[in-house]
């Protein structure tokens, strides 16, 4: 039985459910699949530093992120230092647990781990193939590793925009993001409409809600039209307070409100809705195409999230909303004109079609395939005389 090692890190929720819904599937295929947290694998001290550090800037500095994120994305030699130190760092946990496990493939689904896994690789660390998931719609430099064997992007337009930056198109493979199965099942056209409301909009933040979704909610209950609301605040207890606490001081007979903290049933809810008004995380948005749930994008963190989000509205799959008050009068304009949300949701079935995780699973097959077929050639000898020398020798 094949072994396969998929290295994650724990820097939002879509980077750990790429990784858990690649498990799924190729458990399923007979492969022996194991997950690890690359940074918690590593040094609980940059465990801490990293996802801790993430979470908070994004959340209450967003505008440092934002400038983080683009310098690291045209990276000078300080950038450079900093991710051979990260190397260095992980390098007597990291390498140690792949030769004493011997998988067969390396699938890692964060960009910081796909820079140090082809840098170790570039030094001959180990051999094995190693396949990047990129889990947004645009390339962040940090992916780009010659050593890395093969990309699964969520689109041609990443494709496009890696191949801009030298990646041989060859090594590309735009068979979508992986998400969880449950989301494969749409049940999003087939789905009942209440005959009392003009619509369900359904109110998400990511994994760790976000600040904007109280201004989001309050804009959402000066709707004209009797909608219904579905609020999912993660694991923000806080926003999730604040919204139920606003919600019973305005509370009305033409808004049917539900809310929720964190919630396991998101591709239920998802077939319920009309639309979803979310950040663009690159999973929350690979969902909704598969879903075919327009999304109405009015906040999202700066860097990979704002091109996500440039990516939905060039496609015709999102609109997106500059100031939050304005979501009342973009609702309202929505559903007095359906046909908008329809198109939207057919340029997302479109999207979706050319997803496909057969193929993911049939390249990392490929991958392994080819590394054992290398593994079992013998090792070249070394020659018995030196051909160079032997014709140097004549020519005098």
């Amino acid at each position: 039985m094949s072994k396969v090692f998929i290295f994650t890190a724990s820097t939002g929720a879509g980077h750990n459910l790429a990784a858990q819904s690649l498990k799924e599937s190729l458990d399923e295929a007979g492969y022996q699949t194991e997950v690890y947290d690359a940074f918690k694998e590593t040094n609980v001290t940059l465990d801490r530093l990293i996802t801790k550090g993430y979470q908070q800037m994004v959340v209450n500095v967003p505008k440092l992120y934002e400038q983080m994120y683009n310098q690291f994305n045209n990276m000078n030699r300080f950038q450079q230092g900093i991710f051979q130190v990260l190397t260095r760092v992980m390098n007597p946990d990291i390498v140690p647990l792949i030769k004493s496990g011997h998988p067969d493939l390396i699938i890692t689904t964060h960009p910081f781990v796909t820079n140090v896994l082809g840098t170790l690789k570039e030094h001959h660390a180990f051999d094995v193939p190693v396949l990047s998931i990129v889990t947004d719609y645009k390339i962040h430099t940090l992916y780009l590793k010659k050593m890395i064997d093969a990309y699964i992007v969520g689109s041609e337009y990443t494709k496009e925009t890696m191949v801009e930056k030298g990646v041989a198109a060859n090594i590309i493979y735009p068979y979508g993001i992986p998400i969880r199965q449950t989301f494969l099942q749409n049940n999003h056209l087939q789905r009942q409409e209440l005959v009392d409301v003009a619509g369900t909009i359904l109110l998400m933040g990511g994994s760790l809600g976000s600040k904007q979704m109280e201004k989001a909610f309050t804009s959402l209950m000066k709707v004209k039209e009797k909608i219904r609301i579905i609020v999912v605040c993660g694991n923000n207890s806080k926003i999730e307070k604040e919204i139920r606490a606003h919600y019973a001081r305005e509370k009305t007979d033409d808004k049917l409100v539900e809310i929720h903290g964190f919630v396991n049933n998101v591709s239920e809810l998802m077939d319920q809705s009309d639309a979803i008004i979310t950040k663009p995380g690159g999973l929350t948005t690979t969902e909704a195409i598969v879903k075919n749930i327009p999304m109405i994008i009015p906040f999202y963190y700066p860097g990979q999230e704002e091109e996500n989000a440039d990516y939905l509205v060039d496609g015709g799959m999102a609109i997106k909303v500059d100031k939050i008050k304005d979501l009342t009068s973009m609702v309202d304009f929505l559903f007095e004109n359906k046909y908008i949300i329809k198109r939207m949701s057919e340029n997302m079935s479109e999207e979706a079609q050319k997803r496909s995780m057969t193929k993911t699973i049939e390249l990392c097959h490929r991958l392994i395939a080819g590394y054992i077929e290398k593994k079992a050639l013998p090792e070249p000898q070394p020659a018995l005389f030196d051909p160079y020398k032997i014709k140097e020798i004549k020519d005098q």
